[in-house]
């Protein structure tokens, strides 16, 4: 069975919305988009590509698809964080996107669970999901998760769209790794407990 990676650049209070970006997502009159960039350090994306090394698919929501798709379709062959980001498959999860933008795609429209469940039995190697708030909260609702990537930043936002979702629920993981960076950043590498 294939590993569903959820990837998430977080604060110390659990906020993931806009970390690219001042204008990633105003949504909820969110004001602070771009807050990784002042802790950026190459390891965190050197971080990045090794995870990747195992993958094959990305999940995603509409709108990460969108900001992804142009920033990286764009990029010409030979771009080394081009080509990483565009060999994978993406399955991307819309009932708006009318056809898709970013080259190898599929769309989810309906059933997502099911949709998902039946990706992770098929043929391939790692699907990682980034950004995509709405569905990783129903992939964690759903015990879809078998492995978090969090680098969390040294700093709290007070309100956000935040990676777990609030509804109750009770997930266990195991930290399998804790790496610090000089910049503050501390990336965290948690399994789902036996």
């Amino acid at each position: 069975m294939r590993k569903l990676l959820v990837h998430e650049f977080v604060t110390l209070d659990g906020i993931m919305q806009a970390p690219g970006a001042p204008d990633e997502d105003r949504d909820g009159g969110f004001q602070h988009g771009g807050w990784t960039r002042s802790y950026w350090h190459d390891d965190i994306g050197a971080t990045f590509g090794a995870l990747m090394q195992d993958v094959d698919a990305f999940l995603l929501g509409r709108r990460t698809y969108v900001t992804h798709a142009e920033a990286f379709e764009p990029m010409p062959v030979g771009d080394p964080f081009g080509d990483l980001m565009n060999a994978p498959a993406k399955y991307v999860v819309s009932k708006t996107l009318t056809k898709p933008i970013w080259r190898n795609t599929t769309i989810i429209r309906d059933d997502i669970v099911a949709a998902v469940r039946a990706l992770k039995a098929g043929p391939g190697r790692s699907i990682v999901t980034d950004g995509s708030s709405q569905l990783v909260h129903t992939l964690i609702e759903n015990d879809l998760v078998d492995e978090l990537y969090l680098h969390v930043y040294p700093l709290a936002l007070g309100r956000g769209k935040r990676v777990f979702p609030a509804t109750g629920i009770d997930r266990r993981f195991t930290l399998a790794k804790a790496t610090p960076y000089p910049t503050g950043v501390v990336g965290l590498h948690y399994t789902r407990a036996s």
